[in-house]
């Protein structure tokens, strides 16, 4: 089963919004992003990844240190058939209910099951269940599991561990993600031990990708933790599940062993388990995989990615993010009567609110430059926040704004926006309030200020000034939303296996919960996303959704310089089997876990 991303992401809603690499916390580091929207498995697809980049037999460059500064596992931890991947991170916490980052995920992906997995390919197939029925009216579906699950204690998974799990979801609204899964369901019963039955509010075309990432829990160990302080406070230690590897050591901000289940009656390990090792800096994980310290790693920064192609035993994965990620140009345009009463500063530049401006921006913007020297070109063109990796879902059709200084310059000129004093910025068109933008960005990401910079070269050519500033992540959240106390922001989301909640941020009712750090209004989308977030036809909600995208892109809701490639890389001499001829690149993933083997076996 695979992970949506955060993965990128810098936002403490859901999903993370985003810093730069796939695994970034959310809204100020490492992030996870979970699944709150709506996808038909039948409309599933994605955009297929590159094939893997060969490394070459040209050897690894002895010249640097020998000793990456990590913090060692158990030496034992390195024998046999157990795998070692470097990670920049640690889990936050063992606890489903609670856990926010990335890391934290990627592990109960391997010892939890669910009701459903998501595959490679952006498919669903079934999990913990060996069949699925749905009652004409859409509003019951009924769930079969399979009779040969177990507890990693020895005890049976029954229906009613899936039922205390739902339930148990869903009643803790401290938890940041969990209940807003189960906020269609009327009732979740267990007329025996193997039969689940789900019965719905309304029907909705969502009930995978809102299952998929429910992790179910063993009711034996965590009824008594059923209350609002328990269910928070407990640590979850043991972290006892039903999936293909369980926890034998945890270290926090060190390292995480897990044994495989080798008995495991759908996907039994071929490995003898995996250690997840924390590396305090990137050149240290790099270092660590080109010397055979760890033999895969979970993420790479792009200026490795030519080292890594040149290092002995090698072998790089380039292609679309686990949970594809979108880095985002905002402008602010709330307008004064949808300014937050209780929150909103309402401090944005007035231009922002033309849509004219808006315009002579993404003309002005050369989205191929930033691609070529922020990424070192491993990205591709934006349009909208619906990102190329959401395949079906996102609208290739729609006609972007080229990069034309001439065609910007003619938009301002005909608009008004005057340079009537000829220092070089433009004013507003009755001669007050020149064109001077704040533009503020995450201090922890390392390509906004390059972007930044970028646009401060290019919008200078259409007479619009900058003034560059990076925030702590924290005053970012302050200022942006919904507060609304700047110009324009440079971030990011991460995205889900569906477009519904990136599109759910564009919605006049976000504006004051915080969830819309735009600030934009249009009652013709939000009308449309009433109907898409029911529509059952997969054809006829692709088309409500493609309509949408256009709708953002003409009015220039974001400017979306870019969609970042994710790269991925392991050694060829440890473990062969590594799945990279999928759509999405997710080598922690459980499809390879379970399936390397030690080479020469």
């Amino acid at each position: 089963m695979t992970l949506p991303s955060l993965l990128l992401p810098k936002n403490d809603r859901l999903p993370p919004r985003g810093g730069e690499t796939m695994f970034t916390k959310i809204r100020s580091t490492l992030a996870i992003l979970l699944v709150i929207a709506i996808m038909l498995a039948a409309c599933s697809g994605g955009t297929g990844a590159p094939a893997p980049e060969a490394a070459t037999s040209a050897p690894a460059d002895s010249s640097q240190p020998a000793e990456p500064a990590a913090t060692e596992a158990p030496a034992e931890a390195a024998s046999g058939g157990q795998v070692r991947i470097g990670w920049g991170g640690s889990p936050d916490t063992l606890n489903p209910g609670t856990a926010i980052l990335s890391e934290a995920y990627i592990l109960f992906e391997l010892v939890y099951s669910s009701m459903f997995d998501l595959n490679l390919d952006g498919t669903f197939s079934l999990d913990l269940a060996e069949s699925w029925d749905v009652s004409d009216d859409g509003l019951v579906h009924t769930f079969k599991l399979r009779p040969d699950f177990t507890w990693h204690d020895g005890q049976p998974v029954t229906a009613k561990d899936v039922v205390f799990t739902y339930n148990f979801y869903g009643s803790h609204e401290d938890f940041p993600y969990m209940p807003v899964y189960t906020e269609y369901f009327d009732s979740v019963e267990a007329p025996d031990d193997q039969t689940v039955v789900i019965t719905l509010t309304e029907p909705i075309p969502n009930i995978e990708s809102q299952l998929v990432f429910m992790y179910i829990l063993p009711e034996h160990i965590w009824a008594e933790h059923d209350t609002p302080e328990g269910a928070t406070a407990f640590e979850n230690e043991q972290m006892i599940g039903s999936g293909p590897f369980k926890l034998a050591e945890y270290r926090q901000g060190e390292f995480v062993t897990l044994e495989a289940v080798k008995d495991h009656p759908t996907s039994p390990p071929k490995v003898d388990g995996v250690v997840f090792q924390t590396f305090d800096n990137q050149d240290a994980l790099v270092q660590a995989l080109t010397t055979g310290q760890v033999d895969m790693v979970t993420e790479l920064p792009n200026t490795a990615v030519p080292t890594l192609r040149n290092a002995e035993n090698v072998q790089l994965v380039v292609g679309a993010p686990l949970a594809p990620e979108v880095t985002d140009i905002i402008p602010n345009q709330v307008s004064e009567e949808n300014c937050p009463p209780e929150d909103g500063v309402c401090s944005g530049h007035p231009a922002l609110r033309d849509l004219q401006v808006r315009k002579a921006l993404a003309y002005a913007t050369d989205k191929q430059k930033i691609i070529d020297v922020a990424l070192l070109g491993l990205g591709t063109p934006g349009l909208t926040l619906i990102p190329d990796g959401l395949g079906v879902w996102y609208n290739d059709t729609i006609k972007d704004y080229p990069f034309d200084i001439d065609e910007a310059n003619r938009i301002l000129d005909e608009a008004g926006y005057l340079d009537s004093d000829g220092d070089g910025v433009r004013e507003m068109p009755d001669g007050t309030s020149p064109l001077t933008f704040r533009i503020y960005w995450p201090s922890d990401s390392s390509t906004a200020p390059r972007i930044a910079e970028l646009l401060g070269e290019s919008w200078k050519q259409v007479g619009i000034d900058l003034q560059p500033q990076a925030l702590d992540p924290d005053a970012l959240t302050s200022v942006c939303c919904p507060t609304f106390d700047y110009d324009i922001i440079i971030w990011g989301w991460g995205s889900d296996p569906d477009p519904g909640f990136l599109l759910s941020v564009h919605l006049t009712d976000e504006i004051p919960t915080g969830n819309s750090e735009t600030g934009y209004s249009n009652p013709e989308f939000d009308k449309l996303f009433a109907q898409q977030a029911t529509e059952l036809d997969p054809a006829k909600r692709k088309e409500i959704v493609w309509q949408m995208e256009q709708i953002l892109h003409d009015d220039v809701a974001y400017i979306i310089p870019y969609y970042a490639q994710a790269t991925q890389a392991f050694r060829t001499d440890r473990f062969t089997g590594w799945i990279t001829d999928q759509p999405k690149v997710a080598l922690e993933d459980p499809t390879s876990l379970t399936i390397i083997t030690p080479v020469g076996n």
